[in-house]
């Protein structure tokens, strides 16, 4: 240890933080780490130095008495050789060591926080075809996990309060020493007996047996807004599972399922709707009453219209959730070709064939031969 300095061989004041040396040994380690410059043969020596200097500098009481009086007591404080080895050879690698020595919680103080959000929950909830659209009020049910009421999520027996950990002595934290093949790591765990939170409850609640949570059936009234449709997920903020010692709780979502309508079909944010019209109708034109979302609203076919024809009621069709507006309401007309004629029907339609020059009685037999050749039955 004569003449070694680790404040010279880390490149930090004698003034540096706690911080400040780790920041620096990281660098300097992962600088002259052997199996980053395998054509380096000093690189081990230097990656020795360095580590000897951290173990000095990390530990206050041993920096201290460097301080004060040159060395540590330690020939070799933490140097430990690599014999020839690489670290692979060892089951792990050089960057598993350095998430165990700088990871979670590594350098803060104080306990570790163990609050944690509490979990979402889902719900299903079924709508009829015009409360999808429309919109509409509902109150949905949901079972979670709900804050005591009696100690107030803490978990402790009313009166009483949570004590500081023995364990820990309230640090939340509690260290491990392990040898490596770098040398002697402190690694910090979270300690077991509080979950990392410094403090034990040594009275627990009896209603939540020290859980500061409850099964519970909450009820709420929410407001389906108008265009949702199956698949829609709406979320309710803060009315999932509440959190542990005092995190805010989860959301609730809802998965809605919309109903049919016995006319209507619904594809996205536009509305179908097939309409019957008869022979003469679509032969010479006719007004008609369309049903819509809003109402009745007028049609007007044409005289020649053919059976699929598609007209369109702009605006008439379903809110849009995401981007305002409307949709449209898609009208098919179908023409419906009666199959029980009365016989006014009958010489009605008689007397238009001929007129049109068509044959309804006496099917042309040249015509029926030709099929047959067609088909292979001549």
């Amino acid at each position: 240890m004569a003449g070694f300095d680790p404040y010279s061989t880390l490149g930090v004041g004698r003034d540096a933080t706690p911080e400040e040396i780790k920041k620096a040994y990281r660098n300097l380690a992962r600088k002259y780490h052997p199996d980053h410059n395998p054509n380096d043969p000093s690189a081990e020596e230097k990656f020795k130095d360095v580590k000897k200097a951290y173990d000095i500098l990390s530990e206050p009481s041993r920096r201290q008495q460097f301080d004060n009086y040159g060395f540590t007591g330690d020939e070799q404080p933490g140097a430990g050789g690599f014999g020839g080895f690489g670290a692979e050879g060892f089951g792990f690698n050089f960057e598993d060591i350095f998430d165990t020595m700088f990871g979670d919680g590594f350098g803060r103080s104080g306990a570790q926080s163990r609050s944690r959000r509490g979990a979402d929950v889902s719900i299903n909830l079924s709508l009829t075809f015009e409360e999808a659209i429309f919109g509409t009020e509902k109150e949905v049910a949901a079972r979670v996990l709900a804050a005591c009421e009696e100690c107030q999520g803490t978990g402790a027996k009313n009166g009483t309060e949570r004590s500081q950990c023995s364990q820990c002595k309230g640090s939340g934290r509690i260290q491990t020493v392990q040898n490596t093949i770098l040398g002697r790591i402190v690694q910090p765990r979270v300690c077991p007996k509080c979950n990392g939170t410094g403090t034990v409850i040594l009275q627990p609640c009896p209603n939540c047996r020290g859980q500061g949570r409850v099964e519970a059936t909450t009820r709420k009234k929410i407001n389906i807004p108008a265009g949702v449709d199956t698949g829609t997920r709406l979320r309710v903020s803060g009315a999932g599972h509440a959190g542990s010692n005092g995190a805010p709780a989860g959301d609730l979502y809802i998965l809605i399922n919309a109903g049919k309508h016995e006319y209507f079909e619904r594809k996205g944010q536009h509305i179908y709707l097939t309409v019957p019209i008869g022979l003469a109708q679509a032969a010479m034109g006719v007004e008609l009453d369309v049903p819509t979302l809003k109402g009745k609203k007028r049609l007007k076919v044409p005289a020649g219209t053919a059976s699929g024809t598609v007209f369109r009621f702009h605006g008439q069709g379903v809110p849009n959730l995401n981007r305002g507006g409307y949709g449209d309401q898609v009208v098919t007309v179908e023409i419906e070709v009666p199959k029980r004629l009365s016989p006014e029907q009958r010489d009605a339609l008689r007397n238009y064939a001929k007129a049109s020059g068509e044959t309804v009685e006496n099917i042309d037999n040249s015509l029926v031969n030709r099929l047959k050749k067609v088909f292979g039955r001549g």
